[in-house]
């Protein structure tokens, strides 16, 4: 054990090297003149940094809330259209069901044997052959136009 001889020995301490050192008075020019504003300049910067960093943060601060508030507006925007967009297809779909209910009756009044229908309740019939006319023409088409002429087709 090397540290025991140190605690047996008998050592003698400096202990002005623990003493806080005297301050050395140097001899001054008696035409140096030393302003006191200075010093006060000097101790201004560092409370003018800690105003400037404490506005710096509120500065961020501000525009972190300012950024966060526009995106909530932004996205209930975006809902607001959202909705509105649901809406109009929900008024289409609806007009489209209308629409289709239309046409499938429209078809429905218009068919052959409605109409067929309404015509026997009118009083009219199907032709017979005794209605029907039958025209014989020669062995070439003759035509006559509005003047009187006659026009032969060969």
């Amino acid at each position: 054990m090397d540290n025991l001889k140190y605690y047996n020995d008998s050592l003698a301490y400096d202990f002005e090297m623990f003493m806080p050192k005297p301050k050395v008075r140097r001899e001054e020019n008696e035409n140096i003149i030393r302003l006191p504003k200075a010093k006060q300049k000097q101790e201004a910067k560092p409370a003018a940094r800690t105003l400037s960093v404490s506005a710096f943060a509120v500065m961020i601060s501000v525009i972190i809330l300012a950024a966060l508030c526009g995106n909530i507006f932004l996205k209930l925007q975006i809902n607001e259209v959202n909705s509105k967009i649901n809406n109009m297809k929900s008024q289409i779909n609806a007009v489209d069901s209308e629409k289709t209910s239309l046409e499938m009756e429209l078809e429905k009044r218009i068919s052959y044997s409605n109409i067929e229908l309404e015509a026997t309740e009118m009083g009219m019939q199907k032709k017979d052959k005794s209605q029907v006319k039958y025209i014989r023409v020669n062995d070439s088409d003759t035509a006559v136009d509005k003047d009187g002429n006659t026009i032969t087709v060969k």
